[in-house]
């Protein structure tokens, strides 16, 4: 073991392909965190974990070092929860030094509804009350919203063996969607949420239905929060249609007077525009789906932007699988320094 920390785990990952999968743990948290490579060495950091994953025959030697015991069993969550999610329907043995803790998440929060409002024609703002959300604070804006099933006393759930989170079953199974902590209000103790009210017939939206029926009383929980931090830079570009815009309104609200932003935004129409606020020198640019011709109008928008944004720019964009697989080469091929971007899909189409 080469890094060190108050709090350590080792485990041993054997995947059907150990080399495919150190590539694909590579390219997702290349977003996520200052990931380095050597040979069949990888090494991932964050302010909450250091990870090392080698490659070793056709095993994958895993070492976790953290400040706390919750960011060690919050660290192993998501490297377990990424690498079964990467080896799909292949075998995938995973196992660990240490069990892990017996009880609830260390990272759950229950919360009550306090009000629920339409503020866009397609956009539903839900107000929670939170015993404590200092954790809420920090530069992480995300979180997984937890739906227990009506009627029932909720079931929460823990960790397996292999490092998973063990979700309730049959009756008992929760509704879990991520989502955007949209403002945080220490004073009152609340958080809000927006969440989009998709207007396509067919598609399942179960988050966007327990918005619309939310009513004051309604006891749900928060997992998190994780990912998706606020960018620390002085002159940003920021790029995203109705799924981001959550992101980029509290990323503008939260910038210092002197920086400098720009904002292309796709929405539907004029209708589904928000006011922005900001103590930055902010142009906000906002693309209407409904009277562009064909789905590409964001993504053309968006490689003008990146093309003539100054080398010392950040860049953040969120928005649809193939936007962003088709935006991801542009920004690397910039030659940007690691650490000034940050690419996420948080849908995809069909």
């Amino acid at each position: 073991m080469t890094i060190s920390a108050p709090f350590t785990l080792s485990g041993t990952a054997i995947p059907n392909d150990a080399r495919q999968m150190l590539d694909q743990i590579c390219e997702h948290f290349i977003e996520h965190a200052n990931v380095s490579r050597v040979d069949d060495v990888v090494v991932m950091k964050n302010d909450e974990a250091t990870t090392e994953i080698r490659l070793f025959g056709d095993q994958l030697l895993i070492d976790l070092a953290c400040p706390s015991d919750q960011a060690l069993q919050t660290a192993r969550i998501i490297l377990a929860e990424h690498m079964f999610y990467f080896a799909g329907e292949d075998p995938l043995d995973l196992t660990w030094s240490a069990p892990a803790p017996l009880g609830p998440l260390g990272n759950l929060h229950h919360v009550t509804v306090t009000g629920a409002q339409d503020i866009t024609p397609h956009m539903r703002r839900v107000t929670f009350a939170c015993a404590d959300v200092t954790p809420f604070l920090s530069g992480d804006m995300h979180v997984r919203v937890l739906i227990p099933p009506a009627d029932r006393t909720p079931v929460w759930p823990g960790v397996r063996d292999d490092g998973r989170i063990a979700w309730p079953e049959g009756e008992d199974e929760l509704v879990a969607r991520a989502y955007t902590i949209r403002k945080v209000d220490p004073a009152t103790g609340e958080l809000w949420i927006d969440f989009f009210q998709h207007p396509m017939p067919g598609i399942s939206t179960p988050g966007a239905d327990f918005a619309r029926d939310a009513r004051p009383g309604d006891r749900i929980a928060l997992m998190g929060p994780g990912g998706g931090g606020r960018p620390d830079a002085s002159s940003l570009l920021l790029i995203g249609d109705e799924t981001a815009l959550p992101a980029i309104l509290r990323i503008l609200e939260d910038l210092p007077e002197g920086s400098t932003a720009e904002a292309i935004i796709e929405v539907m129409d004029a209708d589904e525009e928000q006011p922005v606020s900001s103590k930055a020198d902010v142009c906000v640019r906002w693309i209407h789906r409904e009277t562009t011709d064909g789905q590409n109008a964001l993504r053309n928008a968006a490689e003008a932007a990146i093309a003539a944004a100054p080398a010392d720019r950040y860049i953040w964009i969120a928005c649809e699988k193939e936007d962003i697989r088709a935006l991801r080469p542009l920004v690397k091929s910039k030659g940007r320094a690691k650490g000034t971007s940050y690419l996420a899909w948080y849908w995809q189409r069909d």
